[in-house]
């Protein structure tokens, strides 16, 4: 993980504790937002804890809505912090009870964000650290490869692992990304529940975006 100074931590959480709100959910390419302002996307399988990590990040319980409602799963979803960045929600993979033609309609969405985005610093890939890497995720990482997107993998749920297990599984994720061209080459650890890792996070995100207090 990066070294941050108690400066940059704190500046971090002073940030992302300024007002969060929903912007919009997009269905389509066509109504995106203008790129106007510096943006990372979380991207996972669904159920990873986006919502939870998202809702973590900006201290708010209901910010980012629950993989139980798929009318927004489905869609690309912006919220923005305090005008100065835009966090984006990626519809989620790996869904076992939608058609195939709808799973194809917002995992193209995504894919075409992910292409065309301009102002796109970062897609931050969660992974469950209980799981770890799984086939499933190799698509997800074959794309961000191909659209040449800087990302990073972040961890959830390490809470809900023994003591010692969660720098086995981050140790095994740098390891399996090490040689693909857009990985950045540090996992970030945490917990939503417990706040771990939170910290560091947000300022990853604020030194990543050159968003400044």
């Amino acid at each position: 993980m990066d070294d941050f100074t108690p400066e940059e931590l704190e500046q971090a959480r002073i940030l992302f504790a300024r007002p969060a709100t929903f912007v919009m959910g997009c269905a389509k390419i066509e109504q995106l937002p203008d790129p106007d302002l510096p943006e990372i996307a979380f991207a996972g399988r669904s159920n990873v804890g986006k919502s939870s990590l998202i809702n973590g990040l900006v201290g708010m319980h209901k910010l980012a809505r629950a993989s139980n409602e798929p009318g927004r799963t489905r869609e690309v979803n912006f919220f923005d912090l305090d005008g100065r960045m835009r966090l984006v929600d990626l519809p989620g993979y790996g869904w076992a009870k939608a058609s195939k033609s709808t799973v194809k309609k917002f995992q193209d969405l995504g894919r075409d964000y992910l292409r065309g985005r301009v102002t796109l610093k970062r897609v931050y890939l969660l992974i469950d650290a209980r799981h770890g890497l799984k086939k499933v995720d190799d698509e997800a990482l074959d794309a961000l490869d191909l659209a040449a997107v800087s990302y990073q993998i972040v961890l959830t749920k390490a809470d809900k692992l023994k003591k010692g297990e969660a720098e086995k599984v981050q140790a095994a994720t740098l390891k399996a990304i090490a040689k693909r061209p857009a990985a950045y080459p540090a996992v970030i650890v945490t917990s939503a529940e417990k706040g771990d890792g939170l910290p560091e996070l947000r300022a990853e995100i604020m030194r990543t975006t050159g968003v400044t207090l």
